[in-house]
């Protein structure tokens, strides 16, 4: 019985290959641009984690604060509640790192009279106090002492590129709503078409008592490979988009810093599967609607 289902259901795709293809193309274009902002949110949140996790606090001291009382200060901030280590960074050695850094542009330093660096420490935290939160947290801390000038963790950048990905959430999550109702529709339409070219044969094999599952099935299986088609044609896009834009990505600048990969074979198999169920979703309420008039 199994066998005489899906006989059916790949004769009415082949009978009706042009209607069958407009629902697979929709639901392929579906997934790739719906699975292109998950994937861009996926791999954001996932840089955006680990670069919270190696979040450096550099604490700049006001020009005139006295060498003697350094000391006092980095034992005040070692003291403070999820600070690891403190390291005190002279404007002397912090000037040298940044000759070391502009090698290549050190004629921009040579002509200096005084050097415009200030004092610092560079703090680093306990994995436990790594998250944003306890982070700002620990910067306000750090603001009441008296000789600090400027405190530096990334706040302003990561704040915005966090708002970045919560936009590009909220957008990802239209986009999936438009393009899921526009692919519903698609293949209702397409399989309330075939269900109109076959009318008087459904008619006929009611008349001769055929179940109203002996009907549906063909139908579900036909809509449900549509979703299958659509969801392996758009990851398959998706993944040869991925792979292209990753083999323009120059790997020595980026490697260590950003790590961006697909999706892992569940998330995979997810898409696949709503790919499916919107299929077999369209399926269901063209029949809904089709066998009641008949």
């Amino acid at each position: 019985m199994i066998r005489l289902y899906f006989k059916h259901a790949f004769r009415d795709i082949i009978k009706n290959r042009l209607l069958n293809a407009a629902a697979v193309i929709t639901i392929a274009f579906s997934v790739v641009i719906t699975s292109s902002f998950i994937l861009f949110f996926v791999n954001s949140t996932d840089m955006l984690n680990l670069w919270k996790k190696g979040i450096k606090i550099m604490v700049y001291l006001y020009p005139d604060v006295p060498t003697e009382i350094v000391p006092e200060i980095q034992k005040k901030l070692s003291g403070m509640y999820g600070v690891q280590d403190v390291r005190f960074i002279s404007k002397g050695e912090a000037l040298e790192i940044l000759r070391g850094q502009m090698k290549k542009q050190s004629s921009l330093l040579e002509n200096l009279k005084e050097n415009p660096l200030p004092d610092a420490f560079e703090i680093r935290m306990i994995p436990s106090s790594r998250p944003w939160e306890k982070t700002e947290s620990l910067a306000a801390q750090i603001g009441t002492i008296p000789q600090v000038e400027e405190i530096e963790y990334g706040q302003k950048w990561l704040t915005r590129f966090s708002y970045i990905i919560k936009i590009f959430k909220l957008t990802g999550y239209a986009f999936g709503i438009l393009f899921f109702i526009a692919s519903v529709f698609i293949v209702a339409n397409t399989i309330r078409l075939v269900l109109y070219t076959r009318r008087e044969e459904i008619v006929i094999m009611r008349l001769v008592g055929a179940s109203d599952s002996f009907i549906k099935i063909p139908f579900y299986i036909e809509s449900v490979i549509q979703g299958a088609l659509g969801g392996i044609i758009g990851l398959t896009l998706l993944f040869i988009v991925y792979l292209s834009i990753l083999s323009n990505v120059d790997q020595g600048v980026t490697s260590g810093l950003i790590n961006v990969k697909f999706f892992s074979l569940g998330i995979m198999s997810l898409i696949l599967l709503c790919s499916m169920f919107t299929g077999w979703l369209g399926c269901f309420l063209s029949l809904k609607n089709f066998l009641k008039t008949v």
